[in-house]
């Protein structure tokens, strides 16, 4: 399978016709048609945006997953849409120019971009992603201190990561066959625990099989076809927010430095501390996504299994090597689909009319997939030499813009620094094979995806210099 696998009638206003009897004055005339004096030129008319078919499209966005908009886009051959989704009118669009209005323009707002069903399920209330301007900046610069500032911090999340994995080797090489997706699923369940510093101890997991399922949910769906359940508060929520109230009591005192210290110590911009549930809700904020990593990974072993050359290559240590890989893949995989906001007055984009309360959606799989910034974009090449930086609005796997003062998300340092060391760690640290009967195909519909059958490897062992 390549690369390709994981992959535009507009509205017309019509015009008020006069009466045939009907024949005013010419200044008369003037001033109920629009008409300019002789000599002026007419305003442009702001051309119609074309519109997808069908009333509502919610079922067929649950259906296609990740090329619902693409497709669209390529078959209206426009990067600008409007349709309905769950009854809501929505103009979708995508490229570097729709990234730079959706991340970097004030005129837009994150408060309301996606309904409260759908945001509860990804994000609880009152969480940075339903915040904005100057209050979204300030929560805000608490993940970036913990994701971006805090080098250190960064380094001991890859090194607690690295611990772990190797921790599993010893069953991995006893066992024969590995399912390498679920093992990833464990590890950086583990990974997020020990980092964060949240209150559940990496052992207990093993036995909790209801902590441990809901810690995967964290890492593993959101979606359509979530939208039927209520939104309750889970036994992990309810957990973290005793640990909290406890805190507030002086009951207990979690490790300086660590997430679960400085989301416990956040005092917003009126100097008040995050509420139990609010803060409970940003842990997991954090838990969810470090634990979601291994589907990259996942795809990492893939790639290096197709692109045989290359887990050579990377066997010889080479940073700039090791991080083009890693971004290709961050380029490649399916993983956020796309993101909203709204407008908060009306005005005009690129010749077309965006009003006041306007629902936008913006492409990010399909712009990363887009062949006018990306030649081959279907291929897996990582010699693009692609590095995310707040000037390009092509590479958007998770945002463009700045991280700190705009919507980017902060954790983009982080993600590549977990990729590149289970890469490294397929690489150097052990060697395997994969069987070749299982199927590593992906459903675009399953947001987020992974391979069929989770990759399994087989015949692990140490590589000789590792187990030195």
């Amino acid at each position: 399978m390549n690369q390709s696998e994981f992959h535009r009638q507009p509205d017309t206003l019509a015009a008020p016709s006069a009466h045939p009897l009907a024949q005013p004055s010419s200044a008369l005339s003037e001033a109920l048609s629009g008409a300019l004096p002789a000599g002026a030129s007419e305003p442009a008319r702001s051309p119609a945006i074309p519109r997808s078919p069908g009333f509502d499209e919610t079922v067929k966005l649950a259906r296609e997953g990740y090329g619902f908009l693409s497709q669209r886009f390529r078959s209206m051959n426009s990067q600008i849409f409007r349709t309905r989704l769950m009854l809501r009118d929505v103009i979708c669009l995508t490229g570097p120019d729709a990234a730079r209005l959706i991340y970097d323009d004030d005129r837009l707002t994150r408060v309301g971009a996606m309904p409260q069903m759908v945001l509860r399920l990804i994000a609880g209330k009152g969480s940075v992603q339903q915040l904005d301007g100057p209050v979204h900046r300030h929560r805000k610069a608490m993940f970036v201190r913990m994701l971006v500032e805090d080098r250190t911090g960064i380094d001991r999340l890859v090194a607690i990561f690295r611990r772990n994995f190797i921790e599993r080797v010893p069953d991995w090489i006893r066992w024969g066959a590995v399912p390498l997706g679920a093992e990833l699923d464990l590890i950086l369940i583990r990974t997020a625990l020990a980092w964060t510093h949240a209150p559940i101890d990496a052992d207990e997991i093993d036995r909790d099989d209801v902590l441990l399922a809901e810690l995967a949910e964290q890492a593993g769906h959101f979606g359509p076809r979530r939208l039927p359940l209520p939104r309750r508060s889970s036994a992990l929520e309810r957990r973290l927010k005793t640990a909290f109230r406890q805190i507030r009591r002086g009951r207990q005192a979690p490790l300086p430095g660590t997430p679960m210290a400085m989301i416990a110590g956040y005092l917003d911009p009126q100097g008040r501390p995050l509420s139990p549930a609010v803060a409970a809700g940003e842990l997991i904020n954090l838990l969810g996504p470090i634990a979601s990593l291994g589907r990259y990974i996942l795809f990492a072993a893939v790639e290096l299994e197709r692109h045989g050359e290359w887990r050579e290559i990377l066997r010889v240590p080479d940073d700039r090597l090791l991080t083009d890989f890693a971004e290709e893949v961050r380029r490649c995989v399916p993983f956020y689909p796309f993101v909203g906001a709204v407008a908060r007055t009306s005005f005009d984009w690129n010749g077309y009319q965006i009003r006041r309360g306007q629902w936008l959606l913006f492409d990010l799989y399909g712009t990363c997939h887009d062949e006018a910034a990306f030649h081959n974009a279907g291929e897996f090449r990582p010699l693009r030499e692609l590095r995310h930086g707040p000037d390009d609005y092509s590479f958007v796997a998770q945002g463009a813009g700045s991280v700190k003062d705009g919507h980017r998300c902060p954790g983009e340092e982080a993600t590549l620094s977990i990729i590149k060391e289970g890469v490294r760690l397929l690489t150097t640290a052990i060697d395997y094979d994969m069987p070749t009967e299982q199927d590593v195909s992906v459903s675009l519909s399953d947001m987020p995806c992974r391979p069929k059958d989770g990759v399994v490897i087989s015949g692990v062992r140490w590589q000789e210099m590792a187990a030195g």
